[in-house]
């Protein structure tokens, strides 16, 4: 049995083999093909908390173990979850590690594949579609457009150590669309540190379970936001995202009305 990768580097079923897979931001069907005959392979998924489990569909003969963790409470400790995939993949199995959106973007992909490489597993990687860009998009928000942002930055809201990370202060500088994950907790701050810079009246959106069919959004300026996150009693998983590439979506509503209005 044998699987390559998109180099078309042959990995033989020999010694156990990992494979990081993104899933996609929720929507079942923004998984790629290749994250599809990946999972058609597995003996072992471990897959987190924030992936659409009809996505374990596509391994019906493979032990599936959720490892993910909601609201703070974790099923297993990361310690836990790298010893998982070794002690699985020990009987030449192959280990199939299901994240949500792309695994190398805050997701500990990276980490994972070092644990598993350092312990003899050949090792793989199949990109996700990240949510940063996609659950934008899906809310008609592109992340770059001409005349509006030239650049975006990605940044987490919670670092390591539990704190707002400091580059969002150096992001409120610039005129680049600012995109923020796992910043919920951290809005207030995040708010302030936009209004220092004058910005009080810059767009901003928030999408909460973006992609999926609950999917919920707050929009306003960087002064009024917490008022409509508080009215709409939003929480995560959600995504924010600050910049005037967020009226692109009023716009788009706008002209959609107005040719309604013309054919009628």
């Amino acid at each position: 049995m044998k699987y390559s990768n998109e180099n078309n580097n042959t990995l033989s079923h020999v010694g156990g083999r990992f494979t990081v897979i993104g899933a996609g931001p929720g929507d079942v069907e923004l998984i790629t093909l290749k994250a599809i005959k990946a999972l058609e392979s597995a003996d072992v998924v471990l897959y987190d908390a924030l992936v659409s489990v009809e996505l374990l569909d596509y391994a019906p003969n493979a032990e599936q173990i959720f490892v993910g963790k909601r609201k703070g409470c974790y099923a297993y400790q990361q310690e836990q979850i790298n010893e998982l995939i070794v002690s699985r993949a020990k009987t030449n199995a192959h280990v199939v590690r299901l994240k949500g959106g792309d695994p190398f973007v805050f997701g500990r992909g990276a980490e994972e594949m070092e644990y598993a490489a350092a312990h003899g597993l050949q090792v793989a990687m199949v990109p996700g579609i990240s949510s940063c860009l996609s659950v934008p998009a899906y809310q008609n928000i592109p992340v770059t457009k001409r005349g509006a942002a030239e650049s975006f930055w990605v940044i987490t809201g919670t670092t390591k150590e539990h704190k707002l990370s400091a580059d969002v202060a150096l992001a409120a500088k610039s005129n680049a669309t600012v995109v923020i994950l796992m910043g919920m907790s951290k809005l207030s701050q995040i708010a302030e540190l936009f209004k220092a810079e004058g910005k009080a009246e810059t767009p901003i959106a928030i999408v909460q379970n973006g992609t999926r069919k609950d999917e919920k959004i707050a929009v306003g300026t960087i002064a009024s936001i917490e008022y409509e996150v508080e009215k709409q009693q939003m929480a995560n998983p959600a995504i924010i995202i600050i910049g005037e590439v967020v009226r692109h979506r009023e716009s788009v509503e706008s002209l959609k009305e107005e040719f309604l209005e013309v054919v009628k």
